[in-house]
């Protein structure tokens, strides 16, 4: 498929789990992708993924890392179509137990790093926009948790629920403002990542057990919708949920 030859997109989080497979996905569909992540770029060997493909430390709750990384792409580059807000953290804890700490360097990571990606690469994404049908596409990666509440889930459903509501007001001022940039946001369910690899067996054998379809999603499912999203095929689509969570939701 090409469906997105001649785009630049930036994913965050991009070097694992569903990061890593919307980096995979968007690059078989034509491409090109700058990886946003903590790790030293000495420490990153992109190699396996051909020219089309490049990285940036990123930070997310840093505004200084994303005036750096926007200044990196477009030098690189010259353009952004398609942002991928998929950075993100979360552990299970007990509201009373919860630390402040913990609580903002979660509402940090998954809610201010959503909103400083738009902020930043609003004018970049307005620019390319122009040339697609549907305009450039800004994806942010919230999750179930961001519309059903989960115990022992505090920090994480706050910000997952604040990352759906930002989104609808990024596409309805878009909209107004006549920027041609969509914003949806894409809500997983239970996904088999390195963290739920490491969970307890019993852990895993209720996600999958609660999970109407009966089995955990996969990474690349999250990345097909992505990828939908980011492309004109989904050019009348903005402000927009798209839940991916096997069923849970419809419980």
């Amino acid at each position: 498929m090409s469906r997105l030859a001649g785009r630049v997109a930036l994913v965050t989080g991009g070097l694992r789990g569903i990061g890593l497979s919307c980096v995979e996905r968007l690059l078989d569909e034509g491409a090109s992708v700058m990886i946003g992540d903590l790790a030293d770029a000495e420490d990153v060997d992109l190699s396996a993924y051909g020219e089309n493909v490049d990285y940036v430390r990123l930070d997310v709750a840093d505004e200084d890392a994303w005036t750096n990384a926007v200044a990196s792409i477009e030098a690189r580059f010259g353009r952004l179509d398609i942002l991928v807000s998929n950075a993100g953290i979360g552990t299970p804890c007990a509201l009373r137990e919860e630390t402040l700490e913990n609580w903002r360097k979660t509402i940090a990571v998954n809610l201010d790093g959503t909103f400083l990606g738009t902020k930043h690469c609003a004018d970049l994404l307005a620019k390319s926009g122009r040339d697609w049908k549907g305009g450039a596409s800004i994806v942010n990666i919230s999750s179930m948790m961001g519309l059903i509440a989960l115990p022992k889930g505090g920090p994480y459903n706050a910000s997952k629920g604040g990352v759906r509501l930002f989104t609808k007001v990024a596409a309805l001022e878009f909209a107004e403002d006549k920027m041609p940039i969509r914003v949806n946001s894409v809500h997983p369910g239970f996904v088999a990542t390195e963290l739920f690899a490491a969970f307890p067996d019993e852990l895993k054998a209720f996600m999958t057990s609660s999970t109407p379809l009966g089995r955990v999603a996969q990474t690349e499912e999250i990345a097909a919708v992505v990828a939908f999203l980011a492309s004109d095929d989904a050019s009348f689509v903005t402000g927009s949920e798209l839940v991916v969570d096997g069923g849970y939701t419809a419980k």
